[in-house]
């Protein structure tokens, strides 16, 4: 309707999109309701044929007689269509759309992908975020007549996005805890912090933002802060700290920017920043405290990742597993409070279920290869015994340092849509 370009969804799967925006398939669908416009068209156009109407020639006659039949037929499914429309429940149209809410709303989704980025930064879930994104559109929408234009609406929308977020994190109150001993594992070193809330966030969603933003130098220098490790550590900010870290460190914002944003003051901004940035540090691991990792895979990571794919086949060398992790590597498996620490009390966890002969055997494993939140993962597919079908198991999210898995975050397998992975293989 509108002849915009539709965003490149390389790898995605489903039906193709026909229209650029819901603004833009609302508009086509009130153009079918409502095709009044093209009567006075079409009975001229039925008239002129029916007036030049003659059996000789005969092909002309059949030529002329089937365009007549044609537009005949037009204006009746007009007529039928206008018919079942005042029969129907519908609100007019003046009440529900006018030209300039449909270029309200159309400007509200060119920031969709980018907010729900800001989002999921605010509160460490994916699933959430999508909802907080639906709820910030839709107080946007009834607050529309509110912006004035003092600042630019991409700052309007994040103000909303954020005080969004940060009413949310009031309501659900979510604090971080360590994770309870297993019994009978001998683990190593302290328990871990224990979020069943933290979600994996798809590669190519990224590469979609850093597509249509139009200050690419700014999301490339925060990319960083997508990693597991930084959301993780930003769960134990208080919420007002947490947003003020994401609008000035993370993205850049000038600290007027931020307390204008924030409905504060600048000294207010600057007190949370200097309370907020030591508790990063000290959650941070050390390298990763400047935040200055590759955007890109480097190709150690690609062939460590195609090594751990293979050995957590089950049919793979389990030594080559070994030599893959690091000796304290830390597994964790959200929501589940399930957590290993240590090679080989994760190693040993893992053989059983990998061994046929076990009782406790799970069945047999594929993966295929896939990126979240800038680090290599793998998808993990079981068909279970008796089976035939490789079903969607698991998320493992890989943290290397120095040529080792430092760190394996396993998540839930709902999610495997969003990142263009399959839920089933053969």
């Amino acid at each position: 309707m509108c002849e915009g370009p539709l965003p490149s969804k390389t790898g995605s799967r489903g039906r193709t999109a026909l229209y650029c925006s819901a603004a833009c398939r609302q508009r086509a669908y009130r153009s079918r309701r409502d095709p009044t416009s093209d009567v006075d068209t079409l009975i001229a156009e039925v008239g002129r044929v029916a007036n030049r109407l003659a059996p000789r020639p005969p092909e002309a006659f059949l030529t002329d007689l089937t365009s007549l039949t044609s537009g005949v037929g037009r204006l009746r499914r007009i007529a039928q269509l206008a018919l079942r429309a005042e029969r129907e429940n519908v609100t007019p149209e003046p009440v529900t759309e006018t030209v300039d809410e449909v270029t309200f709303a159309g400007r509200i989704e060119q920031h969709q992908r980018e907010l729900r980025v800001h989002c999921y930064r605010m509160v460490g879930s994916y699933d959430d975020a999508e909802d907080l994104v639906q709820e910030t559109f839709l107080r946007a929408w009834r607050g529309r007549e509110g912006f004035e234009g003092r600042s630019s609406f991409r700052a309007w929308l994040y103000r909303i996005a954020t005080n969004t977020c940060l009413d949310f994190l009031r309501r659900t109150k979510r604090v971080p805890r360590p994770y309870d001993p297993l019994p009978g594992v001998d683990q190593q070193g302290e328990p871990p912090q224990f979020m069943p809330w933290l979600q994996p966030y798809p590669d190519i969603q990224l590469d979609e933002v850093a597509s249509t933003e139009p200050e690419p130098g700014e999301i490339q220098e925060a990319r960083e802060t997508m990693e597991l490790v930084f959301l993780a550590a930003i769960q134990h900010l208080p919420p007002k700290q947490r947003a003020v870290v994401i609008l000035n460190d993370v993205l850049g914002w000038k600290t007027a920017e931020t307390a204008d944003l924030l409905e504060t003051t600048v000294a207010s901004v600057t007190s949370a920043l200097q309370r907020a940035r030591p508790t990063l540090c000290e959650r941070l691991p050390e390298r990763r405290a400047d935040w200055t990792r590759n955007v890109q895979p480097t190709e150690e990571e690609e062939t460590i990742l195609r090594r751990y794919m293979a050995a957590a086949t089950g049919s793979g060398d389990s030594r080559v597993m070994a030599e893959l992790l690091r000796k304290d590597v830390l597994v964790t498996m959200p929501p589940n409070p399930l957590w290993f620490s240590g090679r080989d009390v994760f190693l040993g966890f893992v053989a059983e279920s990998l061994d046929p002969a076990s009782p406790t055997y799970f069945g047999e494993w594929k993966h295929l290869p896939a990126r979240a939140n800038r680090l290599p993962a793998a998808a993990g597919y079981v068909r279970r015994p008796g089976t035939r079908i490789y079903r969607a198991q698991v998320l493992d999210v890989l943290r290397i340092e120095d040529g080792k898995v430092a760190e394996i975050t396993a998540f839930e397998p709902h999610l495997f849509p969003a990142f263009g992975l399959p839920l089933t293989i053969t």
